[in-house]
């Protein structure tokens, strides 16, 4: 007897082709896009942006070929206190958050996954690249475009409701799927960089909100070297808009080392201070398998590099991950994801590291 599943259609191709197979597999499946955005634009600006008029048509047209029901779910408010708003926080505070992470863990997997479980659904589909097996997240073979990264913040209770069609598929085998299947998304660009700033300002957009607030630029020995509108506007291993007066003695480039939202000082300085080997983490989430032995790996960023690591956990909701060589640009608010090999055992954000 198949599931009744609620499927996440945000009007790109992923998840209609993910719609797409449930539905064929016999599953008894529901459409749904998420209006996220409460003015939202008629039409897309290339591949950014998202939670567009020309969006929620797309997915409504993908629901009809597929021969689906389909429902507009306005999570507007929802959106702009746990994602919006946290992101403004979170850089207001002197760290690097990851919106596409937090809108998994509190609108696809909290909002929407309880909604649909009072609703009499049994799972919810959603058109990531990852794997998921018994309830256990690995990476797409697709490596370009694996996002277990960004579910590794799921629960094990949220992961044994969901259901991620595209685990075995790459981009280009989805991509001729969805032509195949008649839906006219098939070539559409995919969205990218933050999806609530259409023209991928990021800065601006958080001017627009904490506004200018003149700070210095120091160098490593705390000599100004110049001057900025917002250390909010910066992030750990930044190299490019540093809009530095007084130029390093050796001629080489400088990169932010550090970011004082208190006194609104960004320091700078060489690559090689951007090393670090220790990270100090909270708020733990374990969603692997239990006892897992052997070797440990931990990707610090979406479609960063992965390094080998060991772990201490304190006990007292603090992890601290020791990598086997150097990371650099290691920020404070990001995700450390943990993984045995391609399967994730859990993740936990990072307070600072050394």
């Amino acid at each position: 007897m198949g599931l009744r599943v609620l499927a996440a259609m945000s009007g790109g191709v992923d998840s209609a082709v993910a719609a797409a197979r449930i539905a064929e597999a016999g599953h008894d499946v529901t459409g749904v896009h998420l209006a996220l955005s409460a003015n939202p634009q008629s039409h897309r600006t290339g591949a950014r942006g998202c939670c567009t008029i020309e969006d929620s048509r797309d997915a409504r047209r993908a629901a009809d070929v597929i021969g689906i029901p389909f429902y507009v779910w306005d999570m507007a408010e929802r959106f702009q206190r746990d994602v919006v708003e946290d992101f403004v926080a979170e850089y207001a505070a002197g760290r690097t958050p990851n919106p596409c992470l937090r809108c998994n863990e509190k609108i696809k997997f909290a909002a929407v996954l309880d909604r649909a479980l009072a609703l009499g659904f049994d799972a919810v589909a959603t058109g990531h690249h990852a794997k998921l097996v018994d309830g256990v997240l690995s990476r797409s073979p697709d490596q370009g475009k694996d996002q277990s990264y960004v579910l590794g913040v799921l629960t094990r209770e949220q992961l044994s409701h969901a259901i991620f069609p595209l685990g075995d598929s790459t981009k280009a085998q989805v991509r001729e799927e969805a032509a195949r299947r008649g839906l006219t998304v098939a070539d559409k660009p995919d969205s990218h960089d933050v999806c609530f700033i259409a023209d991928g300002d990021t800065r601006a957009f958080l001017a627009g909100r904490l506004g200018a607030e003149e700070g210095s630029i120091l160098d490593e020995s705390g000599a100004v070297v110049g001057s900025h509108q917002g250390a909010y506007g910066f992030t750990v291993g930044q190299r490019k808009g540093l809009h530095i007066d007084r130029p390093a003695a050796d001629g080489r480039p400088r990169y932010v080392l550090s970011i004082e939202p208190v006194s609104n000082t960004v320091t700078v300085g060489p690559r090689a201070a951007l090393q670090v080997t220790t990270i100090d983490c909270v708020r733990p989430v374990w969603n692997g398998p239990a006892g897992v032995e052997g070797e440990l790996s931990v990707q610090l960023r979406a479609h960063g590099e992965v390094y080998g690591c060991r772990v201490q956990e304190s006990g007292e909701g603090e992890l601290r991950v020791e990598l086997d060589r150097p990371a650099v640009g290691v920020a404070a608010g990001q995700a450390a994801v943990l993984y045995s090999g391609d399967t994730v055992i859990g993740s936990a954000t990072i307070t600072k590291a050394a």
